[in-house]
């Protein structure tokens, strides 16, 4: 059986990963990650884009997202958490609202909704638990059947 203490934990590690890209803090999101010689076996896989290997290349798709995001807000639903010794697994669903920055400076850019399934991979370490992957896929919309009708 599974520890609250465990569950708890982990929880919070997630919440914390997805609250660090809220804020934008680069520090915060980087020491969620697993580093050492085990940050090298680190995945990230974003929609759309390929699989990203090694914490240096995690990191810096992080940085290039936040570079580029004016604002972001997740959604966490759906959330479900198993924990096997050392290793946890989150899956959910984000429902991101973001903007792109606005071409006016200090405007926000139009919000787009988005609808995302992820899987998060969590190693316990002596510092707590580090994310060790995590893998984000689109949901793609339903289509509505009256829509081809007519």
């Amino acid at each position: 059986m599974t520890s609250p203490v465990d569950l708890e934990a982990v929880e919070q590690a997630n919440t914390a990963f997805y609250e660090a890209m809220e804020r934008g803090d680069f520090e915060a999101l980087s020491d969620l990650w697993l580093g050492g010689d085990e940050g090298d076996g680190v995945s990230c896989v974003h929609p759309g884009w390929p699989v990203l290997t090694g914490r240096g290349e995690v990191l810096r798709s992080y940085a290039l997202i936040m570079a580029n995001t004016e604002y972001i807000q997740f959604f966490l639903t759906d959330v479900k958490i198993a924990v096997n010794g050392d290793t946890a697994l989150v899956t959910c669903t984000e429902n991101i609202l973001s903007g792109a920055p606005s071409e006016e400076a200090g405007e926000l850019g139009p919000l787009v909704g988005q609808l995302v399934v992820a899987s998060n991979l969590f190693h316990r370490t002596d510092d707590g638990w580090r994310v060790w992957s995590h893998h984000a896929s689109p949901v793609l919309a339903e289509r509505d059947e009256e829509e081809g009708e007519g």
